[in-house]
């Protein structure tokens, strides 16, 4: 089975912007004070969403992020594909209030879906205290849920979504001799293991993935 060595207590992570390194569940508390002292004058004025992402399955893996409200589900879509999950261009979709809205729509009556696109804003879809989920990949899926932590409105010089903070990566056994692991068997997870340098030399190099810090390790083609 893969473990993780000396597992940090409470899954830490870094804060984007002062750098200190804190742990998740006090990071919402932690950035409410740094993006104010980090707040800038100049710029036009925008609404600004605070989101906390994480993996369902693997809360080890955290993500805090602001997003203008005027960007669209897409631009989270992507964001969230260039940061975390993609690997071979597969589809995806985010579940709000019941709605799915997908990167590519299937509105077919005959499959049972009615999924709408990716095209709304940001503020016409969330509000404060928002939980939604996203997919990716609907065969060897990653799960993750998102939760609006805050709202605020403030004067930015470009409009873009700003990576708050982010997990520091754990650290996995190599199944084999315990050592700090570096490669994952391709869709390892569970009794396939995890191996360090060395014992990977044992192993098909074509079924071997990096280890990375996403959520997506070792699924399908994900290298990072």
């Amino acid at each position: 089975m893969i473990e993780m060595i000396a597992a940090k207590p409470q899954y830490t992570g870094r804060c984007m912007l002062c750098k200190e390194v804190i742990s998740k569940a006090q990071m919402t508390r932690h950035l409410k004070k740094c993006v104010e002292m980090s707040t800038q004058d100049a710029g036009q004025v925008m609404k600004l969403f605070h989101l906390v992402i994480e993996d369902r399955y693997l809360p080890m893996y955290w993500l805090h992020i602001e997003i203008p409200g005027a960007m669209t589900l897409r631009h989270l879509d992507s964001f969230l594909r260039e940061i975390w999950l993609e690997c071979c261009g597969h589809l995806s979709c985010f579940t709000i209030d019941g709605e799915r809205y997908a990167v590519s729509p299937d509105d077919d009556p005959w499959s049972g879906l009615r999924e709408k696109s990716m095209q709304p804003k940001i503020y016409s879809v969330l509000a404060p205290g928002t939980k939604f989920d996203h997919e990716y990949d609907y065969g060897s899926t990653t799960d993750l849920k998102l939760r609006v932590a805050g709202v605020r409105e403030c004067a930015v010089k470009k409009s873009e979504i700003k990576l708050l903070a982010r997990n520091e990566p754990p650290i996995w056994k190599c199944s084999e001799c315990g050592k700090p692991a570096t490669w994952t068997k391709a869709f390892g997870w569970g009794d396939e293991g995890t191996y360090c340098d060395d014992c990977a030399e044992d192993e098909d190099e074509e079924c071997l993935l990096p280890v990375v810090n996403s959520p997506r390790m070792g699924v399908c083609g994900y290298v990072g």
